[in-house]
């Protein structure tokens, strides 16, 4: 295919990844509205988070062996498309139920596409681009945490919540006309993405167990950014969301910048992110008192779990030991535990040892992490 197409398909894939992340985190901007709108309590309202990943936990790999004889650009349309009308039906809905069943539909969509998207951006360009491929892919969700999240909280706060779904909804529809016209068709076990270019069934369940901890340590700190931020670094509750977008973008730039690298070396950039993210988050604990510290570690942080999605992401289409979207569709469930882990033993953690503890925490898990990674060598020799 040529490479104006292939490129318009990458945007396409990537606008993807930007809006299920968006629609993904979308009902913690808008809790209150959703949850005064809706006449429920808004601890309810948070379980149209809570029920979205255990979803995507769940399904990811049963639904991928269910469709693994299915065209990448039909299957990859059909998610894009079932993701339209579960948000549509989200922006129509007049009952918590009904709202709660459209997220579930939406995040068993979600569930494929992240399993599929790696391996079907990857087989758009030569193999020697794999690392600079991913990167642009995941850069899409990235950039939905620093813009189209708050971006639709904004929306939504000024002009309601359907509303906001209802603009997820429109840019689907042109993603979805993207990637139904531009991506080449062509089956899941064709190409040089379909399988691990180097299948290694060790260091593939290494990797799991590296994308686990290193999850769970991200997000142990991150859920309690906020509060980090607010009580220890000692900034007015007004500045904590300029402290996310400097954290924001940072992410994206992390992202970006790990593409041409993990092409390169793919195990010792994995290494390397989550070293950062160890010493950043080692870091905040006996600096996060100190404002530019803090601001400067926490976005350090964002920088090296970017980074370091990406290279997951990479070391995927390189170490599968079988079919690379199976592979992906296990990875991204794993990175859903790290996920769930990580918010569980943060909110354990919090009660009783105060919020420092979930940078700690995060930091040790991260240090677990970056022991395994090391390990590798030991594999490989």
């Amino acid at each position: 295919m040529g490479h104006r197409r292939a490129v318009g398909a990458l945007v396409g894939l990537s606008g993807g990844t930007f809006l299920y992340t968006t629609a993904e985190a979308l009902p913690i901007g808008l809790l209150l509205p959703m949850a005064a709108d809706l006449a429920v309590p808004p601890s309810q309202v948070g379980m149209l988070v809570t029920a979205y990943g255990a979803v995507v936990l769940v399904a990811s790999v049963p639904l991928t062996a269910l469709v693994r004889g299915v065209p990448r650009r039909r299957l990859l349309s059909a998610l894009l498309a079932g993701f339209v009308v579960s948000t549509a039906i989200t922006v129509f809905a007049g009952t918590f139920a009904l709202v709660l069943a459209a997220r579930m539909a939406t995040a068993a969509t979600h569930a494929l596409f992240w399993a599929v998207v790696v391996p079907a951006a990857a087989e758009l360009f030569r193999p020697g681009l794999r690392g600079r491929v991913v990167a642009i892919v995941f850069a899409g969700g990235n950039v939905a945490l620093v813009l189209g999240v708050p971006a639709g909280t904004w929306l939504g706060e000024r002009a309601g919540w359907r509303v906001s779904y209802l603009a997820v909804a429109g840019l689907g529809a042109i993603v979805f006309a993207a990637v139904a016209s531009l991506l080449p068709s062509t089956r899941p076990d064709q190409g040089h993405a379909a399988r691990g270019a180097t299948p290694d069934v060790r260091r593939f369940w290494l990797l799991v167990a590296v994308a686990i901890l290193a999850t769970a340590g991200a997000i142990a700190a991150y859920t309690y950014v906020a509060l980090f931020a607010t009580e220890v670094s000692r900034f007015p509750a007004a500045s904590v969301g300029a402290i996310l977008l400097a954290r924001g973008v940072a992410s994206v730039l992390g992202i970006l910048a790990v593409g041409a690298l993990v092409d390169r070396s793919p195990w010792l950039t994995l290494v390397a992110t989550v070293a950062l993210q160890a010493v950043a988050l080692l870091g905040l604990y006996p600096l996060g008192h100190r404002p530019a510290a803090a601001v400067v570690l926490l976005a350090l942080a964002g920088l090296a779990f970017a980074a370091f999605t990406a290279a997951l992401g990479g070391l995927v289409l390189q170490v599968a030991p079988g079919r690379s979207d199976l592979a992906a569709a296990t990875v991204s469930a794993a990175v859903n535990v790290g996920i769930t882990a990580g918010a569980l033993v943060g909110s354990l953690a919090l009660p009783s040892h105060g919020v420092r503890s979930t940078v700690l925490i995060g930091a040790l898990l991260s240090v677990v992490a970056l022991l395994l990674a090391l390990g590798e060598r030991l594999i490989r020799d």
